[in-house]
C-alpha cells in the first residue's frame, strides 16, 4: 500500500485546469495573476492541493514541530473570487497597503479579491513582493 500524499503537495494537474475554475472576466483576470506571479517568483506554475497555482516551493517548520512545504507564491481562482494567499498575519503587518488596495477581504493568510480589476495592481505586486521577500528570510 503507498504512502498518502499530503493535502497540500505540487501535481501533474496542467495548470489551464486550475485556471478554468474561473469563468466570464475572471478568467482573463487568472491569467493576469498567472503572468504577475510568474515575473515576481521567476518560478514557472504548478498545481497543489488540486486547485492552487503555486510558484517554487519552501519548506517550513512550526515551532509545534509540525513542517511541510509550500508555494513561495500562490493563488486560487473561482467562480466568485481570487484567494491570493501570502505570508502569515499580513493585514495586520501591513495595514497601510491594505488601506490603498481596494476591495478585499483578508484572514490569516489570504486575500481574497472579487474582481483583480477593483484593486490597485501597484499596491497588490507590493504585497506580493513583501510577502516573497518574508517567505525567503531567513527568519521565516
Amino acid at each position: 500500500m503507498s504512502a498518502q500524499q499530503p493535502a497540500m503537495s505540487p501535481s501533474d494537474l496542467p495548470v489551464e485546469v486550475a485556471l478554468d475554475l474561473a469563468t466570464g472576466p475572471r478568467r482573463g483576470e487568472a491569467d493576469e495573476l498567472l503572468a504577475l506571479f510568474r515575473e515576481l517568483s521567476g518560478e514557472e506554475p504548478v498545481v497543489w492541493a488540486g486547485r492552487i497555482v503555486g510558484f517554487g516551493e519552501v519548506e517550513y517548520r512550526y515551532e509545534s514541530g509540525h513542517s511541510g512545504r509550500a508555494p513561495l507564491l500562490a493563488f486560487a481562482t473561482g467562480p466568485r473570487q481570487h484567494t491570493i494567499y501570502l505570508a502569515n498575519d499580513f493585514a495586520e503587518r501591513w495595514p497601510d497597503l491594505l488601506e490603498r488596495l481596494g476591495p478585499h477581504r483578508a484572514s490569516k493568510v489570504c486575500l481574497y479579491l472579487t474582481r483583480l480589476s477593483k484593486v490597485d495592481q501597484d499596491v497588490l505586486r507590493l504585497l506580493l513582493e513583501r510577502s516573497l521577500a518574508d517567505t525567503l528570510s531567513p527568519d521565516a
